[in-house]
């Protein structure tokens, strides 16, 4: 038991002192959007997992996507363009990605560390949580036509427009009735 709160703490401390280092040198950090935003070891699960995570709903988009649009799969060449899209990164879904991030943070976490007693590391947890959560919501999203279209332009097409940003985060603040007011966010 001390050992495991001894590791626990060391944990912390690098974490910690990585995140100082990251708030000095580069803007990868999410921003705040509460006042008691501060589970460092939960944000830092969601920023390891953003490439991988948004990738997945890259592909689960394109799927539904020519499921609904292409049911007899003709391969034409929109549809060519839209199977074959390969993002270099996703600069153009990262406003998004960090909205999701925050409102489960606000929601769903908790910012008291918990005991764990099976041994596993929390950021380890914080991963496999969040991880679930985010496909059971862009799952849900993706029922949505214009989450999809949304999505298909700002990557497929490299259309981006603040109005398709928007309608993502528009949609999302509704489903978990959420409004963001001077950057912080408050319960609708």
């Amino acid at each position: 038991m001390l050992v495991r709160t001894k590791i626990f703490l060391i944990e912390l401390g690098v974490l910690v002192s990585k995140y100082k280092v990251l708030l000095q040198n580069d803007s990868t950090v999410v921003r705040k959007f509460f006042p008691l935003d501060k589970n460092y070891l939960l944000e830092e699960a969601q920023l390891e997992l953003m490439d991988d995570l948004l990738s997945g709903l890259l592909e689960q988009v394109k799927a539904v996507y020519e499921t609904r649009c292409n049911p007899l799969g003709i391969a034409d060449g929109f549809f060519l363009r839209i199977r074959n899209y390969k993002p270099d990164n996703f600069s153009s879904l990262k406003n998004f990605y960090e909205t999701l991030a925050g409102i489960y943070r606000y929601k769903y976490s908790d910012n008291q560390l918990e005991f764990l007693w099976d041994g596993v590391a929390h950021t380890e947890k914080y991963k496999k949580e969040w991880s679930a959560f985010f496909a059971d919501q862009t799952r849900s999203f993706c029922k949505s036509e214009l989450f999809i279209k949304a999505i298909l332009d700002l990557t497929v097409f490299n259309n981006y427009s603040p109005l398709a940003e928007n309608r993502m985060n528009n949609f999302m603040l509704n489903t978990f009735e959420v409004k963001i007011k001077n950057g912080l966010f408050k319960v609708a």
